[in-house]
């Protein structure tokens, strides 16, 4: 049984992973490309240190977005709104950063604490709205999106520019040193070499590991987390034991809130140290594909994100070289996407009907095992 199990388990990764390199080679081949030419090119850009230093960079803030969608998942709560909650979250965090000089630690602390504030109170109104108006999560928080960007522009060109600056750009005040989270580039190169390029391995990555760790912990050794996902299983039965559905959901909201909030936070204090237009956007939505390939669990998630980093740094060598434009990038996590749906649904259905066999043969089982006493 126990075997069957975890056969069961490796089927889909091992299925999609399969898939979607032939899905994959299938799209190279019809942009005129050489599968085996582009693979080889792409391990070999894809595992130099820098590239993996660049995959590290980019997988952090994809991470937390998956994070963030998978909070809300676990509870059959669709928040498409972390695109708009981490980007506002984003320019408020570096413009009170930049208002204040602190201490390095408190500096730090109070951009993540407005961060994480500014994207919980931006989601729980989608919250409230589902709760006390009857108004679907997946309406609220679009329309919210919209919100948010619109008083982003708004406030980006007049109260929080940064009028000093010479340049013309519309950015916000930058953020003092003390603000700043050190990079992690002398922690690698003792177990590896000197990083070129002038690559830096943002630290907000290991804010990222324990924003995991405690989702993990939260959802399976507390009771709130129990509630979470006795909700999304069935908010019925829930409900008759106890637990406060509209309460779960407001909850919900504002867990996912905050995590979305820390979403840019690896590029304000990591790198850009300003909130400008050049900010990065559609993480919020690149979120809910990594939720969906990693399952909701932190570490498949971690797994999506990593993977979703390396294609975004070690693809575009093909647009480079000439081997396929820029967009193959796109195109490639979309196919990771569709293999993972399509493989872990296949193995669902296979799973439910082994399951549904044993209980017929059980029962089947028991009956005789009746007969017979009763005889």
């Amino acid at each position: 049984m126990s075997i069957r199990r975890v056969s069961l388990a490796l089927a889909a990764p091992v299925c999609a992973f399969v898939f979607s390199i032939g899905l994959s080679s299938l799209v190279l081949l019809a942009f005129g490309t050489n599968p085996m030419d582009a693979w080889s090119e792409m391990l070999s850009y894809g595992t130099r240190l820098e590239t993996f230093v660049e995959t590290g960079n980019r997988a952090t803030p994809l991470y937390l977005a998956g994070i963030a969608v998978a909070i809300g998942f676990r509870m059959n709560l669709f928040n498409i709104g972390v695109e708009g909650q981490y980007v506002l979250a984003a320019l408020l965090a570096a413009s009170v950063g930049a208002a204040v000089d602190l201490p390095p630690v408190l500096h730090i602390g109070l951009i993540i604490a407005v961060a994480m504030s500014v994207g919980s109170a931006f989601a729980g109104v989608a919250g409230y709205l589902k709760v006390h108006r009857g108004v679907h999560e997946v309406i609220s928080t679009i329309m919210l999106n919209a919100v948010a960007l619109a008083a982003v522009g708004f406030l980006l060109r007049t109260w929080l520019l940064d009028e000093s600056d010479t340049t013309l750009n519309i950015t916000t005040p930058e953020i003092a040193p003390s603000g700043w989270f050190p990079n992690l580039n002398k922690l690698v190169e003792v177990f590896t070499r000197e990083i070129s390029r002038g690559r830096e391995l943002w630290g907000f990555i290991l804010v990222a590991a324990v924003v995991g760790v405690l989702f993990h912990v939260f959802l399976n050794r507390t009771r709130p987390g129990y509630d979470l996902r006795a909700t999304g299983l069935n908010p019925f039965a829930a409900a008759a034991g106890g637990v406060d559905p509209e309460a779960t959901v407001v909850r919900t909201m504002l867990l996912s809130g905050a995590v979305a909030g820390l979403i840019g936070l690896p590029q304000i204090l990591g790198d850009a140290h300003t909130y400008d237009l050049g900010f990065a956007r559609g993480l919020g939505f690149t979120g809910i594909a990594v939720a969906l390939v990693g399952r909701n669990h932190p570490g498949g998630v971690a797994v999506a994100a990593l993977l979703f980093g390396w294609l975004d740094s070690a693809a575009p060598i093909l647009d480079v070289r000439g081997d396929a434009p820029r967009e193959i990038v796109s195109i490639l996590q979309g196919v990771v996407v569709l293999s993972a749906v399509v493989a872990y649904e296949v193995v669902n259905r296979i799973r439910q009907s082994a399951e549904a066999r044993e209980a017929a043969v059980a029962s089947q089982q028991s009956l005789e095992s009746v007969s017979r006493t009763t005889t």
